[in-house]
């Protein structure tokens, strides 16, 4: 694909039950982008039941509902989009101000795939140790909290995300974006919510998702993962 300077964004956001979310990230996305580079913003909604939809359109998004899980919702939203880029994001992730510029300026430097840093909206010592790691340019170090972006054009070619994984989706997906494409981690960051970490406990969360990073690596399935999730984190 021949790149102009029309190439634009599609913004694809997964949701479930984010009332509380979306407005705010909705009106950061407008506050800190240009229009004439982001073609559309698309939530992908998988069942809320708090008005997430309505509040969503409400406020100059398309929205569209899917089947739950965020590799189905956000697969869902890559097929309709109409943009050069596809840019996912979670509702509770911030991205920088002008990131769409960021995103395209790779894009023009032949960077087809990439993230942000991140930060967390804490001051916890830990969690910022971890965020640290962002920076380094190694798929152990990819989290979908960084945000992704990627040329449509590739995200199709690579199958897009594994619906097998209800978990680790995002890791999956970025670790054939690494085999395929040159993945650029953007020195700008993102600015992502510590909640789970504040509901679950900080040194409990990191320990079982550093050991969900370890099954993985020694090639333990999406089931198997889901599993361990459902019984260490979920419950």
């Amino acid at each position: 694909m021949k790149l102009s300077n029309s190439i634009t964004l599609s913004i694809i956001i997964p949701t479930l039950n984010e009332a509380a979310h979306i407005g705010h990230l909705l009106e950061h996305l407008k506050k800190n982008s240009s229009p004439k580079n982001i073609k559309e913003i698309i939530v992908v909604d998988g069942g809320s039941t708090d008005g997430t939809p309505s509040l969503a359109k409400t406020l100059g998004a398309k929205t569209i509902t899917s089947e739950m899980g965020r590799a189905k919702q956000m697969n869902k939203g890559a097929e309709l989009a109409t943009g050069h880029v596809l840019y996912f994001l979670h509702a509770d992730t911030y991205p920088p101000k002008n990131f769409d510029l960021y995103i395209l300026n790779a894009i023009h430097n032949n960077m087809s795939s990439g993230c942000f840093r991140m930060k967390f909206d804490t001051s916890k010592k830990f969690l910022r140790f971890f965020a640290w790691f962002s920076r380094i340019n190694n798929q152990l170090c990819r989290g979908g909290d960084q945000s992704l972006f990627v040329l449509k054009d590739l995200f199709q070619k690579t199958g897009g995300f594994n619906e097998k994984y209800i978990i680790y989706e995002d890791t999956e997906f970025i670790g054939r974006l690494y085999k395929t494409s040159k993945f650029k981690v953007l020195p700008q960051h993102v600015v992502t919510s510590a909640r789970k970490y504040e509901q679950i406990g900080t040194l409990k969360l990191q320990y079982h998702f550093g050991i969900i990073h370890l099954k993985n690596l020694l090639g333990v399935g999406p089931d198997q993962l889901y599993r361990y999730y459902q019984k260490n984190i979920a419950s």
